[in-house]
């Protein structure tokens, strides 16, 4: 039985990048194996598999506002009394896979349930960014992270998201001086959810060879906090809207509460001055697919990126997307369909949304090669995971 720690995403409907892959991977581990999620209950501080409530949690569509963990007064009070009368027996199996950014709470019960596994254990490891940008990355995460880095060293291997990920978490290690260290290795991600079929490449120009009534529509889609540089994004819109340019800006996303307050003042900014500018919040998928449908490109104007899975989401869309071409972002802009920046401040944005307004024939390009491409399934995922694991050692 391969176990798999779910102690948070079993507690948020929220649908963060992170929540994605760990609903995604456990429905298609569930498909080929054994499967046990489990979480850490705080409440009765011990391991022990979901109940129903939890389970339900991870097949919610329902979009909210936040991203925290709920536990109901029932959960927390049933938690105390199975602490005080009799704790749940610590859960066994011949594997661990803990997909989550772990807590401090979780971390401190590990040590009983990593002993209980016959088998290989891994974590998944998505960024670096609260070590490389502690500017733009909430307090509290900034001063956990260096301790969520050296716990990892606990596990048999660490899979990585991508390269740039996996080389982010070697190099910290190199320079803490680790004599001992597990292996990692990049296992990319695919698509963090099934979408509508794309159109065929060759659809592409007599669709967009029709007039654009109403004004085109610019989407983004991600998390607004300060790291997604939304900021950035909003004065470059203001420069081409000042210019002339007729197009609607629709953001989609959960604002984060501390770095995403000043973008969410300037977007009210933007709209009382008359700006044709949309902010969705969290939507559900149906809702986001049909954003996707009626756009004519997007923009993902993140600075940096484990993975950045609404890069992949707008090409399987069949539409352009201009975004970073540094770190992960680039690995993924690489197969083409992307405006890829060397810089993603406001003036390399302004000029990007420009030259696909204005280049039609350019933008047609881009559609045609994001109509071409194919992408890792969540099955491919899977099994390079799993055999990756199977393959690595016990370590002490």
């Amino acid at each position: 039985m391969l176990l798999i720690d779910l102690s948070h995403t079993s507690h948020t409907t929220a649908q963060t990048g992170i929540q994605r892959v760990c609903r995604a991977l456990l429905a298609e581990l569930s498909r080929t194996q054994p499967v046990e999620p489990i979480t850490f209950d705080p409440f009765e501080r011990g391991w022990r598999a979901l109940r129903g409530w939890e389970r339900a949690n991870l097949s919610s569509t329902i979009p909210v506002h936040t991203r925290g963990a709920r536990w109901p007064m029932r959960a927390r009070l049933a938690g105390k009394a199975r602490r005080f009368l009799k704790r749940t027996p610590v859960p066994h199996g011949d594997g661990l896979l803990v997909p989550e950014v772990f807590s401090a709470a979780v971390a401190a019960g590990f040590r009983p349930l990593l002993a209980s596994i016959g088998g290989p254990r891994v974590a998944l490891f998505h960024d670096a960014i609260a070590l490389k940008y502690p500017e733009l990355t909430p307090q509290k995460t900034v001063a956990r992270f260096p301790h969520y880095l050296q716990e990892l060293l606990a596990f048999d291997g660490v899979a990585a998201v991508s390269e740039d990920s996996r080389a982010s978490l070697v190099d910290y290690w190199k320079w803490l001086g680790v004599a001992s260290s597990p292996p990692v290795v990049a296992v990319p991600l695919p698509l963090g959810r099934d979408v509508p079929e794309k159109r065929d490449y060759r659809e592409v120009t007599a669709a967009a060879s029709k007039p654009e009534e109403p004004p085109p529509v610019v989407l983004v889609v991600g998390s607004i906090e300060g790291r997604k540089n939304h900021l950035a994004l909003l004065e470059a819109c203001e420069r081409v809207w000042k210019l002339g340019a007729r197009f609607q800006l629709r953001i989609v996303g959960l604002a984060h509460p501390q770095t995403g307050r000043a973008a969410l003042e300037r977007i009210r900014q933007l709209q009382s001055a008359g700006y044709a500018l949309k902010n969705d919040g969290p939507v559900d998928d149906a809702t986001l697919d049909s954003a996707y449908r009626d756009c004519a490109f997007t923009v993902y104007p993140s600075i940096v990126e484990g993975f950045g899975l609404p890069v992949l989401e707008s090409l399987a869309h069949g539409k352009p997307c201009i975004c970073s071409a540094r770190g992960a972002l680039g690995e993924s802009a690489r197969g083409g369909g992307c405006l890829a920046l060397g810089s993603v401040d406001a003036s390399a944005l302004a000029a990007g949304i420009q030259k696909l307004l204005n280049d039609v024939p350019f933008r047609q390009e881009l559609e045609r090669q994001a109509c071409r491409r194919t992408f890792r399934s969540w099955a491919q995922f899977a099994a390079d995971l799993t055999t990756w694991m199977r393959a690595l050692p016990r370590r002490g």
